[in-house]
């Protein structure tokens, strides 16, 4: 059984976050650069098996579409070109940055730490990721 992964796309950094092989658990997996993000893809689909990649779909609060957006939109493609066998999947991506930054307040982390933007960005792939997993036991118990 394949993992699902998990991309907070940003026009420096992007956050990934990976589940467990049960696929209950989202975990920050790291930030690599974005200049970077397809090498890094390419090896990971050599290390893990991932059956689906959800990618972060930013949004305004008016439901419209933001800078990064376009950019957005054009990795999810080049990733279902890339990897043809994987499930790529898109997910409202509002205000992830700002529940990454109060997760890492509310865990008791340091105001020196909870600074890192890379941290915040994984942070926020996590929340992603989760979101993504939520709704898929959502749409199993309506069945």
């Amino acid at each position: 059984m394949g993992k699902i992964l998990a991309i907070d796309y940003g026009m420096k950094r992007t956050g990934i976050a990976i589940t467990d092989g049960s696929k209950i658990f989202a975990t920050g997996l790291t930030t690599v650069a974005t200049n970077e993000i397809y090498v890094f893809l390419t090896q990971l689909m050599k290390d893990e098996e991932i059956e689906t990649i959800v990618v972060g779909k930013p949004m305004n609060l008016q439901n419209l579409p933001t800078d990064a957006t376009k950019p957005s939109d054009t990795l999810a493609k080049k990733i279902g070109k890339l990897f043809t066998e994987i499930k790529v999947e898109r997910v409202d991506e509002r205000f992830t940055s700002k529940l990454a930054k109060q997760a890492m307040f509310a865990g008791g982390m340091k105001k020196k730490d909870r600074r890192d933007k890379k941290m915040i960005d994984k942070i926020s792939a996590t929340i992603i990721l989760q979101s993504y997993l939520d709704s898929q036991s959502y749409s199993y118990l309506k069945e």
